[in-house]
């Protein structure tokens, strides 16, 4: 794992009731993949393909549109990491899925990017 900076750093940023920025705090151990100034990844607890491994700005916003809005830098960063972790786990061939709002599978809301990766089956699109 890549780590540039200390996990409890931005607490500014966080929501206290949040599970996210839980894991970002380092309250609640995850697998963490790569971590940076302004990204947290870790491996999901219930894996949907071979690779699959949550990228969470450390910024607390509800659902990737807010991001994009408020932090558009740290959703640059995402996608950068999203292919950082892709390069090294699955060749670089990814799929990065956003839930955003419970009907669509949202279940946490801090925004968040699925990357999945490796036989995947097919194109869910």
């Amino acid at each position: 794992m890549r780590t540039l900076s200390h996990p409890g750093a931005y607490a500014s940023h966080m929501s206290a009731d949040c599970l996210f920025c839980s894991i970002i705090a380092g309250d609640i151990p995850a697998d963490r993949v790569l971590e940076n100034d302004a990204v947290v990844a870790f491996r999901d607890i219930a894996p949907k393909a071979d690779t699959h491994v949550l990228v969470v700005p450390r910024t607390h916003a509800p659902d990737v549109a807010a991001l994009a809005a408020t932090a558009p830098g740290e959703l640059a960063a995402m996608a950068l990491a999203a292919q950082e972790i892709a390069d090294a786990e699955c060749g670089g061939q990814f799929k990065w899925i956003f839930n955003t709002g419970e009907k669509a599978g949202q279940t946490v809301f801090h925004a968040h990017g699925h990357l999945l990766g490796g036989d995947l089956g097919g194109s869910l699109v």
